[in-house]
């Protein structure tokens, strides 16, 4: 069960990271099904519900991520921001401080409470209305309703009157109104009205960043990719002219940013989510920027695949195997595992030089990667059992061999290989090197002058195996004394 919710718990977060909320929460939904207690699956699906602005659900997952384990921090983030979204701002300034009790340097929860500060001055400047800086790209939920002023409250101020205002006080207002007017065409996808009320915005004041990113918004959601691009480097033409807000030109790098990601130019996108890391550093783009030197990192390894280069790499590995240059056979399969990863063949032979180089935990590995790749590629169990046998570990090398014999009763190497190791677990250490030492080719290995000053040295110098197993004729004679129990190497 355990393997099934994370299994479930990665698809939620790739869609998440994928910005497919709707499959992330059925992800995150089946998981929890499966085990309700565990805290971060709800504390993911409030996420992918606030994504989706969803913030009365997020809010509900976050309180019961809380409620499963009180001293989470992350917790009283998600509730903090569920609230913010549904402008519960003294209940979202409570969550984050209340999340600070447990962490007091936690950084999200700084960050949001300083957040939650400055949108209630904003929220209170607005007099109801949207603010100013507001971008129409990200949800809002509905607007919870003011309290009732109390009679002793001074009076709301007055609307200006455009008669006293000077022209460029009249110019600005009247941007505001239009801005204002596209705002609620956007929210209403009337993508056309909301355009000639923003480019209206701009013939008022066209000092105003804010305007650009709002048309470049509009663009994005129509899928007009290359006439967003062009907006947002309006946008920071003009904000650079005018000195505008660093934010708000960091918002027109990003939003740059994700339309090449929409258009699947990683590469471009990682420019401009560095370029707006440099004007304002915060975590969404942060992830966003990893998120595509993962892309990248993995569209370089995808390009570098070629099934025929990597048969020729493989051929080549085979010629220094054969040589007994197990070194150069290594560089040889690893360049070919590189442009077929997906062949088992490939590791199981690395895993072969690996175990001549005495190199264990590496061809361990090599054999596990195959195996994983083909559970019924016999030979991966095989190499397995070896090595495992050349580690000692012959409970563990009986078991690679039993499951080779599983998929072929009859294979004669692993039929060896299952008795050996069923020998020598039978067997106590003395009785082991006692059958060993009765083997004339042991003898005639521990008599040579030469193996007794090498076994001398890997004894002082572990290190020193390597190097002596460069040569074939030394490597075979090491590989018998292995085999037989005489000496171990971990």
């Amino acid at each position: 069960m355990d393997q099934q919710v994370n299994e479930l718990k990665e698809k939620g977060n790739t869609a998440l990271n994928a910005e497919k909320f709707d499959e992330a929460v059925a992800a995150y939904t089946e998981a929890i099904a499966l085990d309700s207690q565990n805290h971060v699956l709800f504390s993911n699906r409030s996420a992918a519900y606030a994504k989706a602005g969803k913030f009365a659900e997020a809010l509900k997952d976050a309180e019961q991520t809380i409620a499963l384990n009180p001293t989470w921090p992350k917790g009283y983030s998600r509730k903090g921001a569920a609230a913010a979204g549904l402008h519960d701002f003294m209940k979202a300034f409570e969550a984050y401080n209340e999340g600070l009790k447990y962490d007091p340097t936690n950084a999200i929860l700084l960050q949001g409470r300083q957040e939650i500060t400055a949108s209630v001055l904003s929220y209170m400047q607005s007099q109801g209305d949207i603010p100013m800086d507001v971008d129409p790209q990200m949800p809002r939920a509905r607007r919870a309703p003011s309290p009732p002023r109390r009679t002793n409250e001074p009076a709301k101020p007055a609307e200006p009157r455009v008669e006293d205002m000077s022209e460029d006080e009249k110019k600005k207002y009247f941007a505001k109104q239009e801005k204002e007017l596209g705002n609620a065409a956007y929210k209403k996808k009337e993508f056309d009205v909301a355009l000639k009320h923003y480019n209206a915005a701009i013939e008022h004041d066209p000092t105003d960043i804010t305007f650009y990113n709002n048309i470049a918004a509009v663009y994005f959601e129509r899928k007009e990719y290359e006439e967003c691009i062009k907006q947002c480097e309006k946008g920071i033409e003009v904000g650079r002219e005018n000195r505008s807000d660093f934010k708000l030109i960091a918002k027109s790098f990003a939003r740059i940013g994700n339309t090449y990601r929409k258009m699947e130019n990683y590469k471009q996108a990682k420019i401009y989510f560095e370029k707006a890391m440099s004007e304002h550093r915060t975590p969404e783009i942060k992830t966003s920027l990893s998120e595509m030197e993962a892309k990248i990192k993995e569209e370089e390894r995808t390009a570098y695949i070629n099934p025929e280069k990597a048969e020729e790499e493989k051929e080549q590995g085979n010629h220094y195997f054969k040589k007994g240059d197990y070194s150069n056979a290594v560089k040889h399969y690893s360049e070919a595992i590189k442009r077929n990863p997906d062949d088992p063949k490939l590791y199981s032979n690395r895993a072969a030089c690996y175990t001549k180089l005495a190199a264990f935990d590496l061809g361990l590995k090599d054999c596990e990667t195959c195996i994983k790749l083909d559970e019924k590629f016999i030979k991966g169990y095989i190499r397995k059992g070896k090595i495992l046998q050349g580690m000692q570990q012959t409970s563990k090398a009986s078991a690679a061999y039993q499951k080779a014999l599983e998929l072929d009763p009859n294979n004669a190497e692993a039929i060896e290989g299952y008795r050996q190791s069923s020998m020598n677990f039978q067997r106590n250490p003395q009785e082991v090197l006692k059958n060993a030492m009765s083997d004339p080719e042991i003898q005639q290995i521990l008599k040579d002058p030469a193996m007794r000053m090498i076994l001398e040295q890997m004894q002082n110098d572990p290190n020193a195996v390597k190097e002596h197993l460069q040569n074939p004729a030394i490597a075979d004679k090491i590989m018998k004394l292995l085999e037989s129990g005489i000496i171990q190497i971990h």
